[in-house]
């Protein structure tokens, strides 16, 4: 295993994980960009524009690029974040250059008008069906009103109204301002010719011209709050619940993904054994959440309507007696089991490892390998991880319950 690394002239960084004995190799480019370097007023712009990006180039319709894309044997999408756009292709190392031509090629789309109002039917469509299915964007109600004016407190889809309202100047305005060839990294993992790679990189956006762009990351303060929104055909009841985490960059992310193993993964955890076990609750767990800048612990609950305050009541129970009494050493050592046995399975192939390295070099600028997040993992201590209980107690939260209930008595 070789990690590489080379900036092109205009800023463009090309990073890769060479792994020469894999049978495919995964590529793909990372961009700077998503609902929180938007505005109120074009919320929803950077997913939006990742849909725009596959309507075609100068040089290629939204046709030839399906069609490559089948005859180079892709296996490719996008997907965005509050933070990232991400578009990429799994390939056999052979079409490892053709992958890098047409993934180049539309990092610099037409932006068409015609394209423009045809994809923001799709768009309103995307977010009317979202809203329709559990868990009726949950999530999202809880993180706009957990972060208020903070921009992680924008939707990743933005609003039929936001998205209605959207000109395509505006979103070729946003491209203008977000992807600047040093606001993007070309990734690539598994079975990589990294000379050939720089080479092709530098043919085909070596020409992409440079500008500033700047991201705020500011932390955000605590808060927390309970809202309850009717939804009377759901048949169970919704619950998100966001209480400050680690950041990004924090160390005591390590710590603080062990103590939400042993309290709220989903299997074997406080929060299975008292509420999934014994028949509860349907889903109960507790996820972080890292950012730039800031971080979440995020509690999930979906329970049948008239169990939900006695779930919840068991959780804030479950929450009070871990930081009252602490966690124990053989919970730790079994945390530290599952995750790190579950990274090294995660990250056997290249297309795992491809959003592993890039993810954490868009975050932190930093390479990691498996063994050394493994060793981060095995390294911490029973004390760091209490000591996240008192840093980010999850009791001090933002609670928002989405289905047929209208009130829940806590």
């Amino acid at each position: 295993m070789e990690f590489r690394r080379q900036t092109l002239d205009n800023g463009l960084e090309v990073i890769a994980e060479i792994s020469p004995k894999a049978y495919s190799t995964a590529l793909g480019f990372f961009v700077n960009a998503g609902s929180r370097d938007e505005t109120d007023e074009i919320s929803g712009v950077s997913h939006f524009l990742e849909h725009m990006v596959f309507k075609g180039t100068p040089t290629r319709s939204a046709e030839d690029v399906n069609r490559e894309l089948d005859e180079i044997g892709s296996q490719s999408n996008a997907f965005t974040s509050e933070e990232h756009t991400v578009y990429y292709a799994r390939v056999l190392p052979e079409n490892q250059s053709g992958a890098t031509d047409l993934l180049s090629d539309i990092m610099r789309p037409s932006l068409r008008d015609d394209d423009f109002e045809m994809e923001r039917q799709v768009i309103i469509e995307e977010i009317a069906k979202y809203e329709d299915q559990p868990p009726f964007g949950a999530f999202e109600k809880c993180m706009a009103s957990h972060f208020g004016d903070h921009p992680l407190g924008r939707s990743v889809l933005g609003t039929a109204a936001t998205v209605g309202a959207l000109t395509a100047r505006q979103m070729r305005d946003y491209f203008e301002r977000r992807y600047s060839p040093g606001n993007i990294v070309l990734v690539a993992s598994g079975n990589v010719d990294f000379e050939k790679l720089v080479s092709d990189a530098e043919r085909n956006c070596g020409s992409w011209t440079p500008f500033e762009v700047t991201r705020e990351t500011p932390r955000a303060g605590e808060h927390s709050g309970f809202q309850v929104v009717r939804k009377e055909l759901a048949a169970q009841e919704y619950v998100v619940q966001i209480a400050n985490g680690p950041a990004a960059d924090d160390d005591d992310r390590y710590p603080a993904r062990l103590m939400a193993t042993i309290i709220g993964d989903d299997t074997g955890s406080r929060l299975f054994w008292e509420l999934i076990d014994t028949g509860r609750a349907e889903f109960a767990s507790i996820s972080p959440y890292e950012f730039q800048g800031t971080g979440v612990l995020m509690t999930y609950l979906a329970c049948m309507p008239e169990d939900t305050a006695d779930c919840l009541k068991q959780i804030r129970k479950i929450y009070e007696q871990a930081r009252q009494s602490g966690l124990t050493e053989d919970e730790l050592v079994r945390a530290k089991s599952k995750i790190c046995s579950d990274l090294v399975r995660h990250n056997e192939s290249p297309a795992r490892r491809l959003f592993s390295v890039g993810n954490n070099w868009l975050q932190r600028k930093a390479y990691r390998t498996v063994r050394e997040t493994v060793e981060s993992y095995q390294g911490v201590t029973l004390n760091e991880v209490n000591a996240i209980l008192a840093k980010y107690p999850l009791t001090v939260s933002t609670t928002v319950a989405v289905g047929p209930v209208s009130d829940i008595a806590t």
